[in-house]
């Protein structure tokens, strides 16, 4: 992709037949003016739907996969409360006073 600065009056030649002439612009808009056979087609990207953008979004992970997930995190937290229960048993009978 080519990046320009141009200054009202500037323009840009694409092959031998398009002329593209920086006539200004303000705030955040340009204008524009195309010389340009009346065969070639020119439409603005707004105008004939949005080009898809080469940066999009990940596509969310599946249905299965999600529950494989939940299943899994319950497993640790389940082995997780099992340990601290079990440790907990230890130290009481440490704890105990013996006879």
């Amino acid at each position: 992709m080519l990046k320009l600065t141009l200054k009202p009056g500037d323009h840009i030649d694409i092959g031998e037949e398009v002329k593209v002439v920086f006539s200004g612009g303000s705030a955040n808009n340009i204008h524009l003016l195309v010389d340009a056979p009346r065969e070639m087609n020119i439409a603005r990207s707004s105008a004939g739907g949005r080009r898809k953008s080469p940066y999009y979004a990940e596509k969310g992970i599946s249905g299965e996969a999600q529950k494989e997930i939940v299943s899994i995190l319950r497993r640790e937290r389940m082995a997780g409360k099992a340990k601290d229960r079990t440790a907990g048993c230890r130290e009481n009978i440490s704890d105990s006073p013996r006879a």
